[in-house]
């Protein structure tokens, strides 16, 4: 039992080291980004989709530090913007039809992410009905 205990801490241990070194990972290639926007006095939509980005990552480790866990909507809409950052930076040199395909990716994401936000309000749903039947059941 204490081994298991001893493994749990080093995992939980190792989970937040991994977590800071991709905040601070996160905050440096942020600041590399902005010195090279600064410097050559041009900003694209692809800088700041990348800018947001790194703002969604920021967030998800915030989150995790906050609620021990990542909501799965985090990832999905990173994936959105990554995706949307491609179209952006190759649409001049990509076929069309690569370009349906990414932004098929971008709505197959988008419906993921309405349908997780859906089954978290049926949780909360069925949370605050349990607290109310509990509620109830103790009055009695």
């Amino acid at each position: 039992m204490n081994e298991l205990n001893a493994v749990q801490k080093f995992i939980w241990l190792s989970e937040r080291v991994i977590l800071l070194i991709i905040a601070v990972a996160t905050i440096y290639a942020s600041g590399i980004e902005i010195v090279r926007m600064i410097d050559i006095q041009i900003v694209n939509l692809s800088d700041l989709f990348l800018l947001f980005i790194y703002a969604e990552v920021l967030g998800m480790v915030a989150s995790f530090y906050a609620n021990n866990r990542i909501p799965v909507t985090l990832p999905l809409i990173i994936a959105m913007t990554a995706l949307t950052r491609m179209i952006i930076l190759q649409s001049k040199d990509l076929n069309a039809i690569n370009i349906i395909y990414e932004a098929t990716g971008i709505l197959i994401l988008a419906v993921a992410a309405y349908i997780m936000t859906l089954k978290d309000k049926i949780s909360l749903k069925k949370l605050m009905l349990r607290e109310k039947l509990e509620e109830s059941q103790s009055e009695d």
